[in-house]
């Protein structure tokens, strides 16, 4: 699947947007959270999946072995820790505070500010 809009564009995506980037249904997302170490989303203030680029690529990565190279479940968590341990993947996912996750976090707030330090004309138009 070639998407219009490369993964790393936000620093991080709502379990929609998740959806339509890797054509998956979102209770499929939610059920492989509990079949895969690797795939675990972190929930912002509201108590939604938020997902980082990386997460994506992992999610991509579990519907390939999955759909396409016919793994079952258990094949394909195994294979993951295969290759985690091979250094093909990282380990947990969980860091928020990667230069990956901080760049796009910095570009969102430079385009932030540019809508807000707006001239008023401009925004109204």
């Amino acid at each position: 699947m070639k998407t219009e809009e490369p993964i790393a564009k936000k620093a991080y995506y709502s379990i929609g947007e998740v959806c339509d980037l890797t054509g998956l249904k979102p209770h499929v997302l939610r059920y492989w959270e509990t079949q895969f170490e690797v795939l675990h989303p972190t929930k912002n203030r509201a108590g939604n999946r938020v997902f980082r680029p990386k997460e994506i690529e992992l999610v991509l990565l579990v519907k390939h072995l999955l759909y396409e190279k016919k793994f079952t479940i258990d094949g394909a968590r195994q294979r993951l820790l295969d290759m985690r341990k091979g250094g093909e993947i990282s380990g947990s996912g969980k860091d928020v505070t990667g230069r990956d996750f901080l760049v796009g976090l910095k570009e969102e707030l430079q385009q932030l500010k540019e809508i807000l330090s707006a001239p008023r004309s401009r925004i109204e138009s």
